[in-house]
């Protein structure tokens, strides 16, 4: 399925979540995201960190349109812009970066598709958002932390942050970070436990998935 720039963005916003996951094995790729989707999930980033990261994506991506028709998914951990172009061409509906790059932007913006790059200072983020990016990701969190991103919507109101480095599946954690003002936090090895992935209990990350998201739609009602 292919989503606009604004059903992607409204996605991530709405839901405030996106699972942030690899794994070399396509059916256990499948799992997870069928697991997340049960669980309420719709904008999903697979990330690009393995061999062949792109041929698991590309047979992930398929299957997703057939099995998971709302669910949107995206590429991460992509740095420049050939990889970029791979993963469009495979049927990313959005690209995240670790950090930010103009000719990767490029690529993006002729083909509509979001990018969200990773960024550290107020700069990096003044920069991207010239190159066109609407949202950019706080990167890494847990070593920026939440007044950062208090320092940044101060002078910059409109910016649309990610956040995403060490963020847990837990009231406490998640209220910070969105009282600080994020529009939605990337999730990695917090909402996919080794043990659980490890035993196929895919019910576990469903159940863990749908919590979350309450906990999310709690604060957003609070904010």
């Amino acid at each position: 399925m292919i989503f606009n720039k604004i059903a992607t963005l409204s996605a991530m916003q709405q839901t405030g979540i996106v699972p942030v996951f690899y794994h070399s094995d396509v059916e256990v790729a499948k799992n997870v995201v069928q697991a997340c989707y049960a669980g309420g999930i719709r904008a999903f980033e697979f990330t690009n960190r393995g061999a062949f990261a792109h041929e698991v994506f590309g047979q992930l991506y398929k299957w997703a349109a057939a099995e998971c028709p709302e669910l949107i998914l995206g590429a991460g951990t992509v740095i420049d812009a050939p990889t970029a172009a791979l993963y469009i061409q495979s049927g990313a509906n959005f690209v995240v970066g670790p950090l930010f790059n103009p000719d990767l932007a490029k690529v993006c913006n002729r083909r509509c598709v979001p990018y969200i790059p990773g960024c550290g200072s107020v700069s990096e983020i003044g920069f991207a958002q010239e190159a066109g990016c609407d949202m950019c990701k706080v990167f890494p969190g847990d070593v920026l932390g939440t007044n950062f991103v208090k320092g940044i919507l101060a002078p910059m109101p409109w910016s649309m942050m990610m956040v995403t480095g060490g963020i847990k599946p837990e009231e406490t954690n998640l209220k910070q970070w969105f009282e600080a003002g994020v529009t939605c936090t990337g999730m990695g090895s917090n909402l996919f436990p080794k043990e659980v992935i490890a035993a196929k209990e895919w019910e576990k990350i469903t159940e863990l998935c749908k919590k979350t998201l309450e906990i999310v739609k709690k604060l957003k009602k609070e904010r």
